[in-house]
């Protein structure tokens, strides 16, 4: 592992302690992480569109209906603070966390944080090269996790790829002591099933438990076989994080055969993906409560025993939901908000001929009461706005803004940027405010926008693909109540409970 970019200790090399073997230091000329081939989330790269798509992108740029390549446009409640670009982490950047006056930014490469007591003028505290996408992370008292799911040589920072089909490849969770911002440490690595596309953490006194997201994209992998029908559950000791180890794989979608159970996907349900595990768990520690999103189905379950997750109510949506992504809880947890990834975040699907109800979100009532409890449809929301058919654009990461009685959540859409919307009847979301930027390119469909948006302490974070770290600020009566909320911590898949 290498420290990048350090204000008061450039380039130093920091130790490691770690129980797994081959945990070294990293060298700066370490291999870039690349994705898992998987319908989930992919990294920044070019696609070609036709001649027609790049004639139609710049004829709605010449008539004012989408902005020009690159131009920042904004609803007038929301003010863009300011920008930070990408420095020594040239990979595609993930997502976010926060603690106190500290913001934690997942890249393909590593992890960067920023001092963020000004938020308009954040400051690079440390840069950590440790490549292995996603980096998916989160935070809890000294601790910092990272998720690895690609086929890495070993556990270290300074690992190559290598083939999915090699054997010896390492996948899992990595551990951080962030005791010390500027010089954080490496000190466990957990190998899971099928590795970490996401995870969400279950923080209580003495231990922190990992719910580990993965799914199996081909029985060709040989580290990841089916049926992969559950999730990997790690405990790590806050005492001893060098002890972190697998306690678990619950499974959730019990079934007979080779496959297991959940959705059979195509050609049963054309154009729903197969559910080979989860994509990503959003946990409602207040409520025991957490919601799945898992590739073909919607899950709700109880988390009373952190260790044995159990499945409450499970949905399916065969007729506009491709990919089920990631979940919200409203702040009642009488709602959940799921999201609909349609091309895996490569494509282009704001756009009319995909229309307002696909690659959009599903917000689901939670009716009745403990382990009776279920999911019911209401309705989609989808930003109103068209992109360009060069930028990938479809629902992602979001977060509750926390006003009282209100359901308002802000919520990344790649080159749709972000938007602000609410869901306080969930018979008719709407649209409260927005943030995007034009198109990267207007002669290629290149991969880019908003990955995660979050609100934290009266102010929207959004990580962008390729542009960085922004910084905005809403001004408006329905969310204003929001600024007064003060968090200490905030990983956005493990909800808080905003008025406790």
């Amino acid at each position: 592992m290498t420290l990048l970019n350090n204000p008061r200790t450039r380039r130093r090399r920091l130790g490691v302690a770690a129980t797994a073997a081959g945990l070294l230091a990293a060298l700066l000329t370490a291999a870039p992480a690349v994705a898992t081939p998987d319908p989930g989330d992919a990294p920044v790269q070019e696609k070609s569109v036709s001649k027609s798509d790049v004639a139609e992108a710049r004829a709605a740029i010449e008539a004012g209906e989408i902005p020009a390549q690159d131009e920042v446009v904004h609803s007038s409640n929301i003010t863009h603070l300011t920008n930070i670009p990408k420095d020594a982490l040239a990979g595609t950047n993930s997502d976010l966390a926060f603690q106190g006056k500290y913001a934690f930014a997942g890249n393909y490469d590593g992890f960067r944080i920023f001092d963020i007591s000004n938020p308009k003028a954040p400051k690079t505290v440390s840069q950590v090269l440790c490549p292995g996408s996603q980096n998916d992370i989160s935070v809890s008292g000294d601790l910092l996790f990272l998720s690895t799911d690609s086929s890495r040589s070993d556990d270290s920072c300074n690992s190559t790829t290598q083939p999915a089909t090699e054997k010896s490849s390492w996948e899992g969770m990595k551990v951080f002591d962030i005791s010390d911002k500027r010089n954080p440490k490496y000190v466990a690595a957990v190998e899971t099933a099928c590795g970490s596309h996401t995870h969400s953490i279950v923080p209580e006194r003495k231990n922190v438990y990992i719910y580990v997201s993965s799914y199996s994209p081909s029985a060709s992998f040989p580290d990841c076989q089916p049926p992969h029908d559950g999730i990997s559950v790690i405990k790590v000791p806050r005492k001893a994080p060098e002890k972190a180890a697998v306690v678990g794989f619950p499974v959730l979608f019990p079934g007979e055969g080779v496959d297991g159970g959940g959705n059979p996907g195509a050609p049963t349900n054309p154009g729903v993906s197969k559910t080979t595990g989860c994509h990503d768990i959003t946990v409602l520690p207040s409520k025991d409560l957490a919601a799945g999103a898992c590739m073909g189905d919607g899950i709700l379950f109880s988390i009373k025993d952190p260790e044995r997750p159990k499945v409450i109510d499970r949905v399916q949506d065969n007729v506009n939901f491709a990919f089920w992504h990631s979940a919200t809880f409203n702040q009642k947890a009488n709602k959940v908000v799921f999201t609909d990834e349609l091309g895996g975040g490569s494509a282009a699907t704001c756009n009319a001929a995909i229309g307002p109800d696909r690659g959009a979100n599903g917000i689901y009532d939670i009716v009745g009461k403990g382990d009776k409890q279920k999911l019911v449809f209401r309705s989609y929301y989808k930003i109103p706005r068209h992109q360009a058919d060069t930028e990938n654009c479809v629902a992602h990461n979001g977060s509750l803004i926390p006003v009282k009685g209100k359901d308002i959540m802000v919520q990344a859409w790649y080159q749709g940027g972000v938007s602000v919307w609410e869901f306080t009847d969930s018979d008719k979301p709407k649209e409260i405010a927005y943030f995007e930027r034009g198109p990267l390119s207007t002669g290629a469909l290149t991969l880019g926008g908003s990955w995660s948006a979050y609100y934290y302490n009266g102010y929207i974070y959004s990580n962008d693909i390729a542009k960085g770290l922004d910084v905005l600020k809403i001004s408006d009566r329905r969310t204003d109540p929001g600024s007064r909320i003060r968090l200490d911590e905030l990983n956005v898949q493990t909800q808080p409970d905003y008025f406790d």
